[in-house]
């Protein structure tokens, strides 16, 4: 039995961790000397949005849940501690979700990635599955599974995401229309909620608790496995990018595609604002960079243009000819003559595009700086005055990143979860936009920073009111009352959920939802 000592600087208290485990799993300057102690809380107080930078006073690096539950267990039955706790993943939040000022935060990677895939068959399941651990990434799982020729239904854009990380909040990606969220491909959970209650759930057993914590924000309890629904991995993918300029025409072509999920696999979208904004998204399709050049040569250089992509997949056992379903479906839209362009990837680099962006980037220095990022959830209905509201507030002469557009299917998910998406229930088409922007410090200071950060929130609370109704993903909010406007007629439940599962608000304070309590006195 080992003791870890841990200092925290909440009021300046000096909190005494007597937690019995089998490994030593808090990192104190007592454990690892002041230097490394130091470089660990430096790391967990940074994310991909690099925007806010809230230091812990601990990190912990657990071998197993039952770390986990030991630390969670602890400090809700402590009547003294306020200490509150992160978990995680991949450190790809935005807005210091994942942080945790002064209390602790659990780096989820320490866990051993098991990732365990049992073929339909195996046992008395009618499907295939994998059992992967919470802090997981998804690439693993992909490519884990491919050696059963299966994979997962519903990915996310980037793969190099935690398991845990992505279904706290939803999972969403071009194949959401056909198979729902990440969130609605899973069967069963193992998670130790605020209390440090090690719970495995699922929809028929401690079903309150599966359904409050995907797309519950961290809120509920921490995901320390998953069991994921797999089908099929197809060979190739044949993956179609059409050019349009007119916007109506545009979406009506997007909600076409989505119509037709016996055809097609995947389907997104985005704003060409600029040339750059078309390299960022163009490297699987090198021998078509001239497209703004063609353009330019008839026109404004100002002008915005749209595209519309969609993917077949090509299953080669199943004697599909790929190429006629893709001759089918383009002759139903109606892009600009003679700009549409087709390439054949493996369905492995087809899921792992944005990696090779990220590796591009990464070259140029422009990976690791902030990204003041807006995603939101808008319904069909307000979608054209999204549009004119967002072109208002952002120039395409400075715009780096993609800024993504295309829709979703309401009846794709279950409104049991957490997610919360856009009030208005009889439309069925709900569109995901997301204006994903770097923001270099040698051409954008803090100055711009802070600009577009404001542009943002303009944007998100405008976008709010009911003339759009939109709703915001992956959302940061400044109080708890914006949180209460956000969840709206769900907030009650949301608001039970969270007394029943993590009381005394100790889980996940980044996303600032609830404040921390105290336990009672005995």
């Amino acid at each position: 039995m080992e003791f870890a000592l841990f200092c925290t600087r909440v009021n300046a208290l000096v909190l005494l961790l007597a937690l019995c485990s089998p490994y030593k799993f808090i990192q104190s300057p007592m454990d690892f000397g002041p230097l490394n102690f130091l470089q660990t809380t430096n790391t967990a107080s940074l994310d991909f949005g690099r925007i806010l930078f809230n230091s812990p006073s601990a990190v912990l690096r657990p071998q197993s849940p039952r770390d986990i539950s030991l630390l969670l267990s602890f400090l809700s039955a402590s009547s003294y501690s306020k200490v509150t706790v992160a978990a995680r993943g991949a450190g790809h939040s935005i807005y210091g979700q994942a942080q945790a000022l002064d209390g602790i935060v659990i780096e989820m990677d320490s866990i051993p990635s098991n990732v365990v895939i049992r073929e339909k068959g195996e046992d008395e399941a009618g499907f295939s599955y994998a059992d992967v651990s919470g802090g997981a990434l998804w690439i693993e799982l992909l490519e884990e599974s491919l050696k059963f020729g299966l994979a997962p239904r519903s990915w996310t854009d980037y793969l190099y995401l935690s398991i845990g990380g992505t279904l706290s909040n939803g999972g969403i990606s071009g194949q959401t229309f056909k198979y729902g969220p990440q969130i609605s491909n899973v069967l069963q959970l193992e998670v130790v909620t605020g209390k440090g209650e090690v719970v495995t759930c699922s929809p028929n057993k401690s079903s309150d608790l599966f359904y409050a914590v995907l797309g519950g924000l961290g809120q509920f309890g921490i995901i320390t496995s998953a069991r994921i629904l797999l089908q099929e991995a197809p060979h190739k993918v044949r993956w179609v990018r059409a050019f349009y300029e007119d916007f109506s025409t545009f979406i009506s072509d997007q909600e076409l595609l989505v119509s037709m999920p016996n055809l097609v696999d995947y389907v997104e979208g985005f704003i060409v604002l600029n040339e750059q904004s078309l390299h960022s998204a163009s490297i699987a399709f090198p021998a078509h960079l001239d497209f703004i050049h063609k353009f330019q040569s008839k026109g404004s250089s100002s002008k915005v243009y749209y595209c519309v992509e969609f993917a077949v997949h090509d299953y080669q056992t199943k004697g599909t000819d790929v190429e006629q379903v893709v001759e089918e479906i383009s002759r139903l839209l109606s892009y600009l003559p003679s700009h549409i362009y087709s390439v054949e990837v493996s369905y492995f680099d087809f899921l792992n595009r944005v990696r090779m962006e990220e590796m591009s980037l990464r070259g140029r220095g422009l990976w690791d700086v902030p990204h003041p990022w807006l995603n939101m959830f808008v319904p069909k209905s307000g979608i054209k005055e999204f549009r004119d509201l967002l072109m208002e507030n952002i120039s395409s002469d400075d715009f780096e990143g993609p800024l993504l557009i295309y829709p979703l299917i309401r009846d794709k998910w279950d409104m049991n979860m957490s997610v919360v998406l856009p009030e208005a229930v009889r439309e069925q088409v709900v569109y995901v936009v997301g204006v994903l922007r770097s923001a270099s410090p040698a051409s954008c200071s803090t100055h711009c920073l802070n600009n577009l950060l404001h542009r943002h929130r303009h944007v998100a609370e405008t976008a709010s009111r009911p003339h759009i109704g939109g709703k915001q993903y992956l959302a940061h909010h400044p109080s708890t009352a914006h949180w209460q406007d956000h969840f709206g007629p769900r907030w009650d439940q949301f608001k039970a959920r969270k007394s029943r599962f993590d009381p005394l608000s100790i889980l996940a304070p980044g996303h600032g939802i609830f404040p921390r309590l105290y336990a009672p006195s005995h």
